[in-house]
């Protein structure tokens, strides 16, 4: 059903979404060529926020291009397998993202904590294997999710009250003795991943805090903390959408409510993720700028 209940505003917010999707794809993209073009930026941190940057395209490509189609047309329906094959992406790739968050709390830990012995402990090979940790562990989360779902009866009217196959609007239209077991299961799961990330990354700076109180000079510790800034702003974005959506009371209209707050997590802050990734990183920020300046004078050398 999407924003079908918003008939007049259709145009609107198509054009809206479109242009934060193509600005979330190209900032994305802007990333990860910043970093492969510098090899300053060749190490674990930069690393893991390449595949940050993955996940969240891949997330958004999972959801936005089919919500976008929607808007334009008249006829919303969506295959059985597809409905399927939408809700294992978007899960695998939004959980891979929450644990890549957890990682890069784990490795400005390691780098403020233990500075001399970074590179023993976080080199890229340790690095990539982390990042396939989490690529695994979001896949089979989304695998998880989705077989308990759809080893449900579906025997509801055919209408999903949402712009793409979620969980609680899915769970409306299934039936059986099963279905609360199944719904308190997903939440338990996803909850529980959720808060295990949390209290990691919760760990980390804590540990980090103690650390860069320790630092005798005020230059050092403004010279520690900025290194984390982009990190815990992303971390503020993700898990205040988080708890706003997950910790709101429920009501009769909370189906409604769902899909208007769904655009927080799958539009708006993948929008952000990027901005504040590039504004907020100095080193990122410097690399960007050099190769702007190697763009343009490759573009007209005669200015140069």
């Amino acid at each position: 059903v999407g924003f079908s209940v918003f008939p007049h505003l259709q145009l609107m917010l198509f054009l809206l979404f479109l242009l934060m999707y193509l600005f979330t794809l190209l900032g994305n993209l802007l990333i990860m060529a910043t970093v492969w073009s510098q090899r300053s930026l060749h190490t674990p941190m930069y690393l893991f926020l390449c595949a940050v940057s993955v996940s969240e395209i891949l997330y958004t490509v999972a959801i936005i291009p089919r919500m976008l189609a929607d808007l334009l047309s008249t006829q919303r329906s969506i295959a059985f397998l597809a409905c399927a094959s939408q809700m294992f992406f978007s899960f695998s790739f939004g959980f891979t993202h929450s644990f890549l968050l957890t990682v890069m709390g784990y490795d400005r830990y390691v780098a403020i904590c233990y500075p001399l012995h970074y590179n023993v402990l976080m080199s890229l090979r340790g690095g990539a294997c982390l990042v396939g940790c989490s690529w695994a562990g979001g896949s089979v989360m989304g695998l998880v999710v989705t077989t308990a779902i759809f080893h449900l009866t579906f025997c509801g009217p055919s209408e999903i009250h949402h712009f793409f196959c979620h969980v609680p609007p899915l769970l409306k239209l299934a039936c059986g003795e099963e279905v609360l077991v199944v719904a308190k299961g997903v939440g338990l799961v996803c909850i529980m991943a959720l808060l295990g990330c949390f209290l990691l990354i919760l760990l980390s700076y804590a540990f980090i805090v103690a650390a860069i109180l320790k630092i005798p000079s005020a230059e050092g510790r403004n010279k520690a903390f900025p290194t984390c800034a982009s990190h815990l702003t992303v971390l503020v974005v993700h898990y205040g959408f988080a708890c706003v959506i997950y910790l709101k009371p429920k009501g009769p209209q909370s189906l409604e409510g769902d899909t208007l707050m769904g655009i927080t997590y799958t539009v708006l802050m993948p929008f952000l993720s990027p901005i504040i990734f590039s504004l907020r990183n100095k080193e990122l920020k410097v690399a960007m700028v050099a190769m702007k300046r190697t763009f343009f004078a490759i573009l007209f050398p005669q200015n140069c």
